[in-house]
C-alpha cells in the first residue's frame, strides 16, 4: 500500500494542527480543512485520501456527520472517525463503518482509531 494520506477536518486551528501532527507523527501523511466545503474539494482533487476525521461541529454547507455521510456515498472505501466534544451522535447517525472518539480523546485513542482504520483499508485491498 502506498503513503496513507488522512484528511483532518476541524474548524478549531490548533485541534487541526495538533491532529496533523499525531498523524504525521504516526507516519501517514496529513490533509487540513476547515469545513466540509474545503474537505470536499480536497477529496474531489486528492484522490490519494484513505482516511477522513471530522468533528460533528463546524461551519458552513454541512455539519461533520453530513459530511461523513456524504464521503460514504462518493468515496466508500475512504475510512471515517468522527468526533465531538459535544454530541454523541447515535449508531444510526453515523454511517457504516464510521468510529466515533468523544473529545478530548488520547492521543492513544486516536492512534488506534487510524491503525485499525489502515488495517481495514489493506484488508479491503486484499480482498479487493
Amino acid at each position: 500500500m502506498s503513503e496513507i494520506v488522512v484528511l483532518i477536518v476541524d474548524d478549531e486551528p490548533l485541534i487541526r494542527m495538533d491532529l496533523a501532527d499525531m498523524v504525521r507523527d504516526a507516519g501517514y501523511v496529513a490533509l487540513e480543512a476547515a469545513n466540509a466545503d474545503e474537505a470536499i474539494r480536497l477529496l474531489e482533487t486528492q484522490p490519494a485520501i484513505r482516511i477522513l476525521v471530522t468533528d460533528i461541529e463546524m461551519p458552513g454547507s454541512m455539519d461533520g456527520l453530513k459530511l461523513a455521510a456524504a464521503v460514504r456515498e462518493r468515496w466508500p472505501p475512504v475510512a471515517i472517525i468522527v468526533t465531538s466534544g459535544r454530541i454523541l451522535p447515535a449508531t444510526t447517525q453515523l454511517p457504516s463503518a464510521t468510529v466515533f472518539l468523544g473529545k478530548p480523546y488520547h492521543g492513544a485513542a486516536m492512534s488506534a482509531a487510524l491503525e485499525d482504520a489502515v488495517a481495514a483499508l489493506r484488508r479491503g485491498e486484499a480482498a479487493g
